[in-house]
């Protein structure tokens, strides 16, 4: 271990201290700044069901489940805020301590990243899809944190991380996609065996699918809302605007017609089709006056398109991907939905002043999800070098699977907020800094074994 100039004093002490110190102040600045928590239109959905007794598949009925057990804590909001916001900062405390075996300024650096504005404004709004990317975080951190650890502590954290990869499905599941590459680091964490994980990807993709349906609706026995057919409605939209042919199930009349194939497509949400005037009138004629969502004649309705008009429906694919990654899309949520004022927290100045800065931000490539899916592709090509080290293994292992979850948007995403990238954010900010780093110093840990099985 290496000693203080005074010879008394161990460094190695003094810098764990130092991150300890580090990470404290950033999770009471974030209490200070967010407590109890910014409720969302999604997060009060999402409540409501608690005190309704029901659960539905629109929302992540596990979070709804989990909601009402720590509700208690601190009802309302700061419950859910205190298990983000206390997440988030083990993450990365368990990870810059970790990291402070390899170097010590990396290990600074980590704590003061956390605060990084397309990060940290992120954190007290309650949304699920900060919570799974949060969770995903603390998956990684606690894994590379034991990944050269005796077998006894390092198989049951790599038993806890991947039930926190399956819970981070559990509230998005279209991350089942890109939960293979974060399952392979889990269960490989000295070492990205690409051949392993080339072969196990659909097997394990099909058994996160599996878990989905099997917790959804076998032990929680949640209501089918058909979440996936606003994919759908998203896509007949895109597809009627481009070949100006109507491709729903049902006939419109001429002002309708003339709405929905030349005004109301937007590539930017579905929503536009749900609950924004003037063109709230696709759902309810679907929903209400037909009886149609949820039935297969949507599904048959948008195979048929999709089969007749593939470039069309490519073209609405690429408009959406566009702006998703490229566009100014909606950041922080400030809307104050239960309370008397138009936005949250106005006499907070340290709030203000973060939604200042987040509002200078705004426009610059930090608050672009093609930004940090472009962080995450780099930090993999450089990591692929390193893919048979505990550093490369992570990097590759985190940034991989934000990487792939971004892509999968694509194919599946309905609204193009910056939220829906997050993940992407924090792979993004903990793999290039472990990515970089060597290999541990005098006193680090041992070598890792390359026999592992």
């Amino acid at each position: 271990m290496l000693l203080s100039p005074d010879g008394k004093q161990p460094i190695r002490r003094r810098l764990y201290l130092t991150v300890a110190v580090l990470i404290a102040a950033g999770y009471g600045l974030t209490l200070a700044i967010f407590y109890p928590g910014i409720m969302t239109f999604d997060a009060k959905f999402v409540y409501g069901y608690i005190a309704k007794g029901v659960l539905g598949d629109w929302q992540s009925p596990v979070m709804t489940v989990l909601w009402g057990v720590i509700d208690p804590i601190a009802p309302g909001a700061g419950s859910m805020f205190l298990l983000i916001a206390t997440s988030y900062w083990l993450g990365f405390g368990l990870l810059a301590l970790a990291v402070a075996r390899r170097s010590s300024r990396a290990a600074l650096l980590l704590p003061l990243l956390a605060l990084l504005p397309p990060a940290f404004v992120f954190v007290g709004i309650i949304w699920r899809d900060v919570l799974f990317a949060i969770s995903w975080l603390l998956a990684a951190a606690i894994v590379f944190a034991a990944a050269e650890r005796g077998a006894r502590l390092r198989v049951p954290v790599q038993v806890l991380a991947l039930a926190l990869c399956g819970f981070g499905v559990l509230l998005r599941p279209n991350a089942v996609i890109a939960a293979p590459i974060l399952g392979a680091y889990i269960a490989w964490p000295c070492r990205m065996h690409l051949k392993r994980t080339a072969i196990l990807f659909l097997p394990a993709m099909v058994g996160f699918f599996g878990l989905v349906h099997v917790v959804y609706y076998g032990a929680l026995g949640a209501t089918r809302q058909h979440p996936l057919q606003t994919i759908m409605v998203f896509d007949l939209g895109g597809i009627s605007h481009f070949t100006k042919q109507n491709q729903f199930p049902v006939t419109w009349s001429e002002p309708e017609s003339a709405l929905l194939l030349n005004n109301c497509y937007q590539p930017t949400q579905w929503d536009i089709y749900w609950r924004l005037e003037p063109c709230d009138f696709v759902m309810r004629r679907l929903e209400k006056e037909e009886d149609l969502f949820g039935t297969p004649a949507i599904t048959e309705a948008w195979a048929r398109a999709v089969m007749r008009h593939p470039l069309a429906y490519l073209r609405h694919r690429a408009a959406f991907m566009w702006n998703f990654l490229a566009g100014n899309n909606l950041t922080m949520w400030l809307d104050d939905i239960e309370g008397s004022t138009d936005t949250v927290f106005p006499d907070r100045p340290a709030f203000r002043a973060l939604v200042a800065l987040h509002d200078m931000l705004k426009s610059t490539p930090l608050f672009r999800v093609g930004s940090w899916l472009l962080v995450c592709i780099i930090v993999c090509g450089f990591a692929w070098r390193r893919r048979e080290t505990p550093e490369g293994a992570f990097a590759f292992g985190v940034c991989g699977s934000a990487a792939v979850y971004v892509l999968a948007f694509v194919a599946v995403g309905v609204a193009s907020d910056f939220r829906y990238g997050y993940w992407a954010v924090l792979a993004g900010i903990v793999g290039g800094v472990v990515a970089v780093m060597g290999r541990p110093g005098p006193g680090g840990p041992a070598k890792a074994h390359r026999n592992e099985s």
